[in-house]
């Protein structure tokens, strides 16, 4: 219940406000490649989003420092989303708000997400198959693919898409052959 109130209340509010400056000035795909940079930023350094979130440190030392690291490489509509972010104590919910303005562009895109688990590391090949078999299932103009490896998989794939869950792992199968057995 806190988490979908987080959601409601602030995560979903920045997150089409930035969407509707970015249609409006026609800068969708631009504010959506700075979406994604802040992401991986926030992503490779945890020190950052600690920093960002921490209640005692100022506000304009944490503007100081985002305009230092992504000032240059960002859309200034999107520079000014992080400062009002600052300025009214919700920078700690930036990743949110990025992952949810990444779920409407993917909405206005047609693009469906398809989270990819596998044992190894996926060819160009099978990365090419999962896409049409992820667009035949789904329906969506175009897929993203967001790859993870489990060695513990042994071999095969798990396909996730929205609610739908694909599992040709051979641990999954290992595991519906062992409940069979076990029911029969």
């Amino acid at each position: 219940m806190k988490g979908s109130l987080i959601s409601a209340e602030v995560l979903e509010p920045y997150a089409e406000a930035l969407m509707s400056v970015a249609q409006s000035h026609n800068q969708v795909d631009k504010i959506g490649e700075d979406v994604s940079g802040l992401l991986s930023l926030l992503q490779s350094s945890p020190e950052l989003g600690d920093f960002l979130s921490n209640p005692i440190i100022e506000a304009e030392a944490k503007k100081a420092v985002l305009q230092q690291l992504v000032g240059e490489q960002v859309h200034p509509y999107t520079m000014n989303i992080l400062k009002l972010l600052v300025d009214r104590r919700r920078i700690m919910f930036l990743q949110g708000i990025c992952e949810h303005f990444q779920d409407l562009l993917r909405q206005i895109k047609q693009t469906a997400l398809a989270e990819v688990t596998s044992a190894v590391e996926l060819s160009e090949a099978q990365r090419q198959a999962i896409v049409e078999r992820v667009k035949a299932l789904s329906g969506a103009q175009q897929v993203e693919l967001k790859t993870e490896i489990d060695r513990d998989l042994i071999g095969g794939v798990i396909i996730k898409v929205g609610s739908q869950v694909l599992d040709a792992s051979l641990r999954g199968q290992l595991r519906r052959i062992g409940m069979r057995l076990s029911a029969g």
